[in-house]
Parts: C-alpha cells; sequence; structure tokens
C-alpha cells in the first residue's frame, strides 16, 4: 500500500478589496558570503573618505606646484594660503604667483570637479541601465557635444559669447543628444533599459558620422584640432569664470544621487523586483536621465570627452567598500577626483612642453585595471 501523499501548504488565497502585504525590507549584499569586508563598515568607510579627502588636498597642491616651473610644495602651500586670506607676498614672487593662483590652481581644481562628477555618474549609469560596461557616454552624450563644438569652431555660431561659445555649443550638443536618446528610446511610455543602451550606441556612431563629414566640409584645419580636444579631453582652456557652475552641478549631482542610492540599489537588481520592493523603475529611470545628461554635458563642455573613468572607477570602488550605493557614491568622487588630478599632471608633464590628450593617458592606466578587474575570479556587476 503506497504511503500517504502530504501537499505542501499553499498560500491563502487573496479576496477582491484586499490590500496587498507591504514587501519585507531585504538587505543588499555587499561582499562574499563569509567574508567580512572591513572597509564596508560606517567605521571603515569613514577612514576611506578620510583618506581619500587628505590625499586629494596632497594631490592638489603637488599638481599645483608641478610643470615648467617647479614650486615647492611649502612655497605652493604659502601662495594658495596668502590668495585665500589676502595675505601679501614680495613683488619678486608675483610671477610666481600668478602662475599658482591664475594658471594651475583653476585647472587642477577643475580636474577635481571633473573627475569627481564622471565618477559619480558612472555609478549611476552602471545601475539605470545594469550594465557592467556601461559610463556617462554610453548615452550619446560626449558625441553630441563634440558635434555642438565642432560646428560653432567651424560656423563663427554663438559668437557673442566670446570665449565660452565653444563651451555653449558642446553643452547644446549634449543636451540635444540626449533628448533624442530618450526619444528614441521611449516606448509606450516606458524607458527599457536595453533600448535606452542600444540607442545611445547607435546614435553615437551618427554623431561621429556627422562630426566627421563637418571636419571634411571645413574650409581650415582648426576643426581638426578640435575635434580631438573633444573627443580626447583635456584642461588647457581651464579658468576661473567656469569652476563656479561646474562646481554647483556636480555638487546638486552628488546630493540628488546619493537621495537616490536606494533606488539605485533596487534598479541594479531589476526591474521585477524593484516593483515589488515599492519603487517605479521607470519614473526613476527617467529622473536619472535628466540628471546624467545634464551633469555629463556640463562636464564634457569644459573638458571634453573623458574615457574610463566613468567606466573603471566605479567598479574598483564597488570592489572596496561593497555595492550599496550609499557607500559607493560617498566614496566614488573623491576616488574620481584624485584619479584625475593624477591624470591631468601626467598628461602636461610627460611630453612636456607638449600636453598629452587626458584620453589617452586614462585608456593606458583604464584598459588594463579594466581588464585585470574582469579576469578576477568571482566579480561580477555590482561587486564580488
Amino acid at each position: 500500500m503506497p504511503p500517504p501523499v502530504t501537499s505542501e501548504p499553499t498560500a491563502p488565497t487573496a479576496r477582491a478589496g484586499d490590500t496587498p502585504p507591504t514587501p519585507a525590507p531585504v538587505d543588499l549584499p555587499t561582499a562574499t558570503p563569509g567574508r567580512k569586508r572591513l572597509l564596508a563598515t560606517g567605521p571603515g568607510l569613514l577612514l576611506t573618505c578620510t583618506v581619500l579627502g587628505a590625499l586629494l588636498v596632497v594631490s592638489v597642491v603637488v599638481a599645483i606646484g608641478t610643470g615648467a616651473a617647479v614650486i615647492p610644495p611649502g612655497e605652493t602651500a604659502r601662495y594658495l594660503w596668502a590668495a585665500l586670506t589676502g595675505g601679501t607676498i614680495r613683488a619678486d614672487e608675483a610671477t610666481t604667483y600668478q602662475i599658482v593662483w591664475q594658471i594651475r590652481t583653476p585647472r587642477v581644481l577643475l580636474a577635481a570637479l571633473v573627475g569627481a562628477g564622471l565618477s559619480a555618474v558612472g555609478v549611476a549609469v552602471q545601475a539605470m541601465v545594469r550594465n557592467a560596461l556601461a559610463d556617462p557616454f554610453v548615452l550619446g552624450v560626449s558625441s553630441g557635444a563634440s558635434v555642438g563644438a565642432v560646428t560653432v569652431t567651424v560656423t563663427g555660431g554663438l559668437a557673442a559669447l566670446g570665449l565660452y561659445a565653444v563651451s555653449a555649443g558642446a553643452f547644446l550638443g549634449a543636451l540635444a543628444a540626449s533628448v533624442l536618446v530618450y526619444a528614441a528610446s521611449t516606448r509606450r511610455g516606458a524607458l527599457s533599459p536595453l533600448r535606452l543602451v542600444l540607442t545611445g550606441v547607435a546614435l553615437s556612431f551618427g554623431f561621429q558620422a556627422l562630426m566627421s563629414v563637418i571636419v571634411y566640409l571645413a574650409p581650415d584645419s582648426e576643426a581638426t584640432s578640435t575635434v580631438l580636444h573633444w573627443t580626447l579631453g583635456g584642461f588647457g582652456a581651464a579658468t576661473w569664470g567656469a569652476l563656479p557652475l561646474v562646481t554647483a552641478v556636480v555638487a546638486a549631482g552628488l546630493f540628488v544621487l546619493q537621495r537616490h542610492a536606494r533606488a539605485l540599489d533596487l534598479l541594479a537588481l531589476g526591474d521585477e523586483t524593484a516593483t515589488s520592493l515599492g519603487i517605479d523603475p521607470d519614473r526613476h529611470r527617467k529622473a536619472l536621465l535628466v540628471l546624467v545628461s545634464l551633469v555629463t554635458g556640463v562636464l564634457v563642455s569644459v573638458s571634453g570627452a573623458i574615457a574610463f573613468v566613468g567606466l573603471v572607477l566605479p567598479h574598483v570602488v564597488r570592489m572596496v567598500v561593497g555595492a550599496t550605493h550609499a557607500r559607493v557614491l560617498a566614496v566614488a568622487p573623491l576616488a574620481g577626483a584624485v584619479f584625475m588630478v593624477w591624470v591631468d599632471l601626467v598628461s602636461r608633464t610627460l611630453a612636456a612642453p607638449r600636453e598629452l590628450p587626458l584620453g589617452v593617458v586614462t585608456a593606458l592606466v583604464g584598459v588594463p585595471v579594466f581588464i585585470t578587474l574582469m579576469r578576477r575570479n568571482g566579480y561580477a556587476f555590482g561587486g564580488r
């Protein structure tokens, strides 16, 4: 006689009008089971941010004092202190002071801001589209900015803006690219991560082709040098006038992204999981796309397109502090700022008196680092 079969208990059937149960909170994994990630804890995170902050200050002082005219760190700090506090310097130090304060300081500070912004936006883009190969420029923003900059250079448009005409053209081109990507990616009011990535890549190739046509038809070679700058990046045109806007945009972007940290955690898990845990993936993805486009557009307008910063730095930071975006967004901007300050220093001193394009240096560093990360056993998007 066969043994009696005992069926598994079934969940009670929901009746019409019942309120759906509130999903229980889910703790997102930040480390490999059985291994404690020391720097992912509260004290460890604070220590990491403190060390990176101190390293950033030292890096800024060293970068400002290094160049064709080498200035000792002590003297550099004294000039900076005099400029910030209204102090006095000797008459024979006026030339050195001008080099420190008017030429190198705005350049180094802009490099730090751009590095911080690109790293933070890279974190958001990778979570938003759930793609480990995504970066701030996968949406076609950089290519659109390059088209805008080259168009202004060739046609002489926006001449009323003077020195800021090319940057304004780049920003407008970035916004136009963002609008096109959004319009082409949206279907029935929904914004799919896969369509967003594919549309961005396709439009990037289209913008590059348009830029090549503009350069080919240009009456002189000035457009060619402009294309080189906007496709490989550089801080040679940095001025104090560009810093307030970039500072405000990066600070606002970091604040908003930190407020969306929990939503980024859930988006990285997939739309079904995010919906079951109480957020609207499509609404958050649209808001993040607008934010990413604005921040990237402003950064590209002052520095050109700089590759690998927003791609590699988020992965490195996740491996150190875990996958939770509140922690990643606290560390990634500091790491990106330090990295970009040293990249800019190498670009202007390695082949002095000529400058290497920033994209060349970031690629030489980013490619081997990214390949190493991908070859690590157990590494996957979102951490180890």
